[in-house]
């Protein structure tokens, strides 16, 4: 393994086994869930679009604890500086590898990356008939089929 890791991939190849299949188990059985109660699935895929992924979290605990250091180094002890450089080389190596203390505690608790995020998405879209749209190849113009499937998707 490349000590960068790919970008698509770097925060599951950094997941132990069982929670990855935890997660999948969980994306699976919404789907098989939606497939029986299509009149839900619009709801669903709003609640998808609220969802926060692992990037996301993590951002925003980062900027949090970085905020929360730099205002106690201000106002109480330098020594509290620790906890900004701390989180920022943290942020870097998840940056890079895909992996840093938090992220095991977030996945844990069910946390998804975006790309988890959108192949439950892009699985109630085809129940939902999004992509019938897209012609074989024979069937259209590479242009039209081109627009279809961007349609289909951005819906």
């Amino acid at each position: 393994m490349s000590f960068v890791a790919p970008t698509a991939t770097r925060v599951t190849e950094h997941t132990a086994a069982h929670v990855n299949r935890q997660i999948e188990r969980r994306i699976e059985a919404s789907v098989a869930y939606f497939a029986e109660h299509r009149d839900q699935i619009e709801r669903r895929l709003e609640e998808l679009d609220q969802e926060w992924d692992i990037e996301r979290m993590l951002e925003a605990n980062a900027a949090s604890f970085s905020l929360l250091g730099l205002t106690l180094a201000l106002t109480v002890d330098r020594r509290w500086l620790a906890l900004p450089i701390g989180v920022a080389g943290f942020l870097l190596q998840h940056a890079v590898q895909g992996w840093c203390p938090p992220v095991p505690v977030l996945r844990r608790l069910g946390v998804r990356t975006q790309r988890e995020i959108d192949e439950e998405r892009f699985a109630l879209k085809a129940l939902r008939g999004d992509f019938h749209n897209v012609e074989p190849r024979s069937a259209s113009s590479d242009h039209g089929r081109t627009k279809a499937a961007v349609a289909a998707v951005a819906r």
